[in-house]
């Protein structure tokens, strides 16, 4: 496959405050495990994926989906013979950064940083998350991660070019990031369109056929499916058809990322970096067929009544309680108070619900905004 273009460990760039290394574990095998063991990572278990915990037990949260994330990914960089771990370490990593409340509180904190010159930027985020926030070691701040996978959590999404950000000047703007990280993103992509049809379906919201209608490559599973298993129940026809759409969009990534590797003439990892596009990608086939999903799930899913009441609450709430911070930053609580004596009030109160789960954030609004329903524990 692709051994000849996977990341060597050895050659990583390394960590920025110097470390000895471990007798068994390897530099991205350390990463991956730092990142398990963080606050942030297991916040994650909190923050609301797509639905809402209160509709069902049973959906995805910004945890689990990140562990769905990380399977697929692993997977593929073990067929194409990547680097395992820091394809793993960078899959479980790349939503740390999300806010509560989902892609709507990503949105609502970027317009309340706009009035500021500023934005707000999962990725950004996380990378301020393993590099200050996290203080799990007395010898350095952060997590001390590897050049590598902090690189790949604010390119895994996309490239960027000298000057856009001082922040990320110093993560080789211009050039891409290794293969492994260039596959979270299409991973990622196939776990969330996959698993928010699961959700969906189970929320009563889509049937089987609104997807066949949709989506030509999944109209013809389902149609064997149905054809094959007369005496299942609708539930497991539904998750057989959902299982064989997942390995159709894996397959056609790898496939793409093959057929795109070998036309690029590539024969190191180095010229990875070099190459003017990126190489992971989905067969023209399979990319279709994940862009019909995300047309399908925005229109019958993400924009629906049922999860837009949701959204503007969520909204309104954080631009109400970031407004209420910035306005008395006493009551932050510490380090958060004192950080805002010399910082930018604005980046502190962003900061702090940025990394709030959606529980915690629903309590310190009803304490700050609705104190006389929430008296004071005595």
């Amino acid at each position: 496959m692709l051994a000849r273009l996977r990341f060597p460990v050895a050659r990583s760039r390394g960590r920025r405050y110097p470390e000895p290394e471990h007798p068994y574990r390897n530099a991205f095998q350390r990463d991956r495990d730092r990142v398990v063991h963080s606050r942030a990572f297991r916040r994650l278990e909190a923050k609301t994926q797509v639905f809402t915990p209160g509709l069902s037990d049973h959906f995805r949260n910004r945890l689990t989906h990140s562990i769905e994330v990380a399977q697929i990914a692993r997977t593929l960089a073990n067929v194409l013979q990547l680097d395992e771990d820091l394809t793993e370490a960078l899959a479980l990593a790349h939503d740390i950064g999300h806010p509560p409340f989902a892609h709507a509180g990503e949105e609502a904190l970027n317009g309340e940083m706009a009035r500021f010159g500023e934005r707000f930027d999962h990725n950004l985020h996380a990378l301020r998350i393993v590099e200050s926030f996290e203080q799990r070691y007395a010898r350095f701040p952060g997590l001390n991660l590897s050049f590598e996978v902090r690189e790949g959590i604010v390119k895994h999404s996309h490239d960027f070019q000298a000057g856009e950000s001082a922040q990320l000047d110093a993560y080789l703007p211009g050039a891409r990031p290794p293969l492994e990280a260039q596959l979270i993103d299409p991973a990622d992509e196939v776990a969330y369109n996959t698993a928010d049809l699961d959700d969906a379906w189970s929320a009563g919201l889509i049937a089987a056929g609104d997807v066949a209608e949709a989506v030509p490559q999944y109209r013809e599973i389902h149609e064997a499916v149905e054809t094959q298993f007369p005496g299942a129940t609708e539930r497991e026809r539904f998750h057989e058809a959902l299982r064989q759409l997942i390995d159709l969009l894996v397959s056609g990534l790898i496939e793409g990322t093959v057929a795109a590797a070998e036309a690029s003439g590539a024969a190191g990892f180095e010229e990875v970096r070099t190459h003017p596009v990126r190489l992971a990608r989905f067969t023209a086939e399979a990319g279709e067929t994940s862009r019909a999903l995300k047309r399908f799930l925005y229109t019958r899913v993400y924009a629906t009544d049922a999860l837009g009441s949701d959204r503007r609450i969520s909204m309104a709430r954080i631009a109400e309680l970031f407004r209420f911070f910035l306005a008395s930053p006493d009551r932050l609580p510490q380090p958060y108070a004192q950080q805002a004596l010399d910082t930018p009030a604005h980046r502190v109160v962003c900061d702090y619900i940025a990394g709030m789960t959606d529980a915690f954030f629903q309590r310190t609004y009803d304490l700050m905004l609705c104190p006389a329903a929430n008296p004071p524990l005595s």
